[in-house]
């Protein structure tokens, strides 16, 4: 549901995106609100400007979330954006812990706005391959041996 707060917050995340494009930059902004709503921080794309395919406002938060906040307080924030994110995004969203997302715009209106934005093509992917081999190193990080089990 979203509330009069919500809209609040997200009218600062247009606003932020109106200020990149004053910037030279794509129409894109985000901010995230902690628990009590206060901005905790703020970002607009600057893809162009950086020369970056990865420099969205959602995932610089996402970054900036998992490095400064700990896992219950991110769990308790929201980030509020222009658009809704991009597959890229969401999934730094979901690794950072943030708990909650607000878009303005859905990718169907952003694509309805601008039809490049969905033209991506298709990527081909192929496997697994080798998962014996590529496991080695997985399963030697994630289970060490425990000394009783190296002594064997």
């Amino acid at each position: 549901m979203i509330t009069e707060a919500d809209e609040t917050l997200l009218r600062r995340a247009i606003a932020i995106a109106v200020r990149g494009v004053a910037q030279g930059d794509a129409p894109y902004g985000s901010l995230l609100a902690g628990p009590n709503g206060e901005i905790l921080a703020e970002a607009h794309n600057t893809v162009r400007r950086d020369d970056d395919i990865t420099a969205h406002p959602e995932l610089k938060l996402a970054r900036w979330a998992a490095r400064e906040l700990d896992p219950d307080t991110a769990a308790r924030t929201t980030m509020y954006t222009s658009c809704q994110p991009c597959g890229m995004c969401e999934g730094g969203i979901l690794r950072s812990g943030i708990g909650r997302v607000v878009h303005a715009l859905s990718t169907e209106q952003l694509v309805a706005l601008n039809p490049d934005s969905g033209a991506w093509p298709p990527v081909t992917t192929d496997g697994p391959a080798l998962p014996a081999e590529a496991g080695v190193p997985i399963s030697a990080y994630y289970r060490p041996a425990r000394p009783a089990e190296a002594a064997r």
